[in-house]
């Protein structure tokens, strides 16, 4: 049996970017150049020093949607998360074969920082692009 799924701003923010991505055009669409699409990112704290974690994806562009993101390392956070979908665009218009950036996650901390204090997670990634 199922249980019904409870509603906090976590879940409910993640569902709607869920949404946002299955309703997103495949990138071999939105780039119909693009042969192939990686992505190497890795967690660190706010003050950027210690890592908490690494990740390395392939995406098929026939089947992945346009829209690329990642959730936040901090189990807490209401409303962060990482979005490179521009990062990719930005890679694919420049015809470049990697990119490289930092971004901090805008997130709350909590559900209990709401308003007050942000998570500031930061992710920083490597994107290597195949024509």
């Amino acid at each position: 049996m199922m249980r019904p799924q409870k509603f906090t701003p976590r879940a409910d923010y993640r569902r709607q970017e869920h949404l946002r991505v299955q309703e997103s055009v495949n990138l071999s669409e939105k780039f119909r150049e693009l042969k192939s699409l990686t992505v190497a990112i890795a967690y660190f704290s706010a003050e950027g020093v210690a890592q908490n974690g690494a990740l390395k994806c392939t995406f098929a562009p026939n089947h992945a949607k346009s829209v690329v993101r990642f959730d936040c390392h901090n189990d807490e956070c209401v409303g962060g998360d990482f979005d490179l979908s521009e990062a990719v665009a930005q890679a694919v218009a420049q015809h470049r074969t990697t990119a490289t950036g930092e971004m901090c996650c805008n997130g709350w901390l909590s559900k209990i920082t709401i308003d007050q204090i942000h998570c500031r997670t930061i992710l920083r990634y490597k994107i290597s692009l195949g024509y």
